[in-house]
């Protein structure tokens, strides 16, 4: 009984979230083309600057802004062949890829969906965290199905090899007659 209230009671202690600032969004109005001259200047209003800082806090500099490692480009689709890819993102080498459907040899007969198995290896000195999405295409450039996926907790330690099976849902009768494919990897760290 204890381990249920212990939860509960350091839930109910914890301070409310606070609410967003309200903030109001002015929009400047264009003027409209003067027809005879003003005898006195306009005055010039107030809240938009003072509204100006505050935008420009909020948002993120360039600078501030860390770029992604981004890989992205288009392979010949091969269904249940082994291809060894030469691709390479800040030392995480893809090194080959492949397309089936996942079986078990103690159920035959029976399928549990189709993937494409993904081999990577950690030749940098740190680890990596990448993200992997696989699209295949016909010949005609009509879009097959999709796959995305990657490591599930932490990353890939330096010097490693992972192997990543990525599950195509729902969309995934015609991938086997698929055209090409493209594999694109996205470093987080």
């Amino acid at each position: 009984m204890l381990n249920l209230m212990l939860p509960a009671l350091f839930l109910l202690a914890q301070a409310p979230a606070p609410a967003p600032p309200a903030e109001v969004v002015t929009q400047e109005s264009v003027p409209a083309p003067a027809t005879q001259p003003s005898p006195k200047p306009a005055a010039k209003p107030d809240a938009p600057a003072a509204a100006r800082p505050e935008a420009a806090k909020a948002a993120a500099k360039p600078e501030d802004l860390k770029p992604l490692s981004f890989f992205s480009q288009q392979f010949k689709f091969r269904w249940d062949q082994f291809m060894p890819l030469t691709a390479e993102v800040d030392g995480l080498r893809i090194n080959s890829i492949f397309f089936n459907k996942r079986t078990m040899s103690l159920f035959k007969g029976a399928e549990f969906g189709t993937r494409a198995v993904i081999d990577v290896t950690n030749t940098s000195n740190g680890t990596r965290t990448p993200g992997f999405a696989v699209a295949v295409f016909d010949a005609e450039d009509r879009l097959l199905g999709v796959a995305s996926g990657g490591p599930k907790i932490g990353g890939i330690s330096a010097g490693t090899t992972e192997t990543f099976d990525l599950s195509f849902h729902q969309v995934v009768e015609r991938i086997p007659r698929a055209d090409h494919f493209y594999l694109t990897v996205e470093l987080t760290n």
